[in-house]
């Protein structure tokens, strides 16, 4: 076995010995399950690219050394083939869809197997780390080989074979897919849009194109993120657009519509045929966040003395994509709702039997329109429903919302929570690797970069006018007063998420007042008795300079706490105007706060 990366570089001789140049690139075939390796890209003198082919001309090669079975002069270039890749301009460092694993990686390196003396194939891609190590250095793959073996822990390869592997981007000047729609024609819709949402922005459109119109309505309701479902469909001509928004659910398509400007939906709007336009229509008549924008208006609804027989018959004539059926909904002589028949007791009745003797008429579940979206679904989850109706002020049945629309709106409120809490989520974009560490140990480690700042910002103001240890002092303290800001911000986030503002037992303003105050109170002395004993006792400092640091400190962290009512206050507002609010912003915003305080209440005890 070899890899691409111990290849490249390499010097290439000829017959004779002669140095002609250095490996720069392999081409393959693509139409074999293991492809052959067809060429060989040289980099010869003054860089100059020429390619040759490899059978004809490649006598041995290993990872230090191509040797040729011809002198330079006897040599003829060849060209690239339509079907052939070269693997390190193509493949190498590149984004490639592995379809059994339903995941989309990077390519850190490629293995290559030698069949006999001279053939290469292609066996796969090394998606691993020990892949970008050997890319870095072949040693330096060795030595954390070694360092984990005498750990007792292995580092094992990732790699995909090249029949589970669709290369996506050759050029991205002129972006060429591969993906066969044979094989997207194999995955589930919610594996499609996972794929796509994990690809390069500039990649999306085009992996999107390849979808028939069916499948472009469903991976379009798969999305997680609204944006890039907009995105994609700013790509599409208005045509196309909206045969995709006719195939959709009605509440899929209007969620979309929603995300659109307003020209843009208007224009898709009236291309669309007049059921399938009315029904999203009066979906985007109510409000967002209600139970009326989640809802599906394609529901059954028979009158009462209606039989089993004709609700089966009502049931086989329903369109092939019509919402799935999980109740039969009665209504009276009057048109109000008035029971509700699941399929297993339509399945165990006879042909001949009312529906109303049959259905549940006592304590229906129903949910108005302008019901918030969040009390419907857990309303649904609590009652174990597979779906709710709708209802108006008079009793009729305007749809009904279904169990998987209940737990995408409670995933969303769960991730918004999550965010607003500063958790957040892991931003991934292959399966088990995050993409930014340093993105994350600025997240979760924010107080540290706030503390240097306020150092520097120290060391540039004050160095004319304080001595270096009366700043060291200072220092000392400033990082109390930072954390103190940061556990304010988690304060309000406590409150947020474990308080409704319209609950009986949610504390008033007036109470949050009080218990921030007395938090901030208990954590100023304490910071003031701590700091103090360790500043006087430890490190021998002045009285009169432990006094003024941990005097600012604790006041910072008295002032933080005290104003969490007014943070609570506008990240409410916030998310009533659906406005996400990140947990992490939240407490650097409040660290820089108690930073500024700290620094003004310094620079005024200091009588600077």
């Amino acid at each position: 076995m070899i890899y691409l990366t111990q290849l490249l570089g390499n010097p290439v001789f000829d017959a004779t010995g002669e140095n002609i140049g250095r490996v720069n690139d392999l081409g393959i075939a693509t139409g074999e399950v293991f492809p052959r390796v067809t060429s060989l890209a040289i980099e010869g003198p003054s860089r100059t690219p020429f390619m040759l082919s490899w059978r004809k001309y490649v006598d041995t090669y290993n990872e230090n050394e191509v040797r040729l079975k011809v002198v330079k002069t006897d040599i003829r270039f060849s060209y690239l083939q339509p079907d052939e890749v070269l693997i390190a301009r193509d493949l190498l460092n590149k984004q490639i869809v592995d379809t059994r694993g339903v995941r989309v990686v990077r390519v850190n390196d490629l293995k290559l197997s030698d069949t006999n003396s001279t053939q290469l194939r292609l066996l796969g891609a090394e998606v691993g780390i020990r892949g970008l190590l050997r890319a870095l250095s072949p040693r330096l793959e060795r030595f954390v080989l070694k360092v984990a073996k005498s750990m007792g822990k292995t580092i094992p390869e990732k790699i995909i074979a090249w029949n589970y592997m669709d290369l996506l981007d050759r050029d991205l000047s002129d972006v060429k897919l591969s993906v066969s729609h044979k094989t997207l024609d194999d995955m589930h819709p919610a594996d499609i849009a996972d794929i796509i949402e994990r690809l390069d922005p500039r990649l999306r459109g085009q992996v999107f194109a390849q979808l028939d119109a069916e499948q472009k309505a469903g991976t379009m309701a798969e999305f997680d993120d609204d944006t890039i479902a907009a995105d994609i469909m700013s790509t599409m001509n208005e045509t196309d657009a909206s045969q995709m928004l006719s195939e959709m659910d009605p509440d899929d398509a209007a969620e979309l519509v929603g995300e659109l400007d307003y020209d843009k939906a208007e224009k898709l709007l009236r291309l669309m045929g007049v059921k399938e336009q009315r029904a999203v229509r009066q979906l985007l008549g109510y409000k967002e966040d209600t139970a009326g924008r989640i809802m599906t208006s394609e529901v059954v609804e028979l009158f009462e003395n209606a039989t089993v027989a004709d609700a089966v018959d009502a049931l086989s004539s329903l369109d092939e994509d019509f919402e799935t059926v999980h109740y039969i909904y009665i209504k009276d002589a009057d048109g109000r709702l008035s029971g509700v028949v699941s399929l297993n007791a339509l399945v165990l009745a006879d042909k001949d039997d009312h529906l109303k003797e049959i259905a549940t008429t006592e304590d229906i579940k129903c949910a108005s329109p302008d019901d918030d979206q969040e009390d419907v679904a857990e309303d649904i989850a609590k009652y174990n429903l597979l779906a709710m109706p709708v209802v108006d002020d008079q009793g009729h049945l305007l749809g009904n919302v279904t169990v998987d629309d209940a737990l995408d709106v409670l995933n969303e409120e769960h991730e918004e929570d999550l965010q607003i809490a500063g958790a957040g989520h892991n931003d991934t974009s292959t399966e088990g690797r995050t993409t930014g560490d340093l993105a994350w140990l600025m997240r979760n480690e924010a107080w540290f970069f706030v503390w240097m700042l306020g150092v520097v910002i120290m060391v540039i103001v004050f160095h004319n006018t304080l001595t270096w240890y009366d700043i060291a002092i200072a220092a000392f303290c400033m990082p109390v007063a930072v954390i103190a800001g940061n556990d304010a911000a988690a304060f309000v986030a406590k409150y947020f998420l474990e308080y409704d503002p319209d609950d009986d037992d949610a504390p008033s303003t007036f109470g949050m007042v009080l218990k921030g105050v007395g938090l901030g109170f208990v954590i100023a002395v304490f910071v003031a008795l701590l700091s103090s004993s360790i500043l006087t006792s430890v490190l021998d400092a002045p009285a009169q300079v432990t006094l003024q640091g941990v005097g600012a400190a604790a006041l910072s962290a008295l002032v933080c706490f005290a104003t969490t009512p007014i943070a609570l206050k506008i990240v409410r507002r916030r998310d009533a105007k659906n406005l996400e609010t990140s947990g992490t912003t939240l407490a650097v915003v409040y660290m820089l706060i108690a930073l500024a305080l700290f620094l003004a209440i310094t620079i005024c005890t200091l009588g600077l």
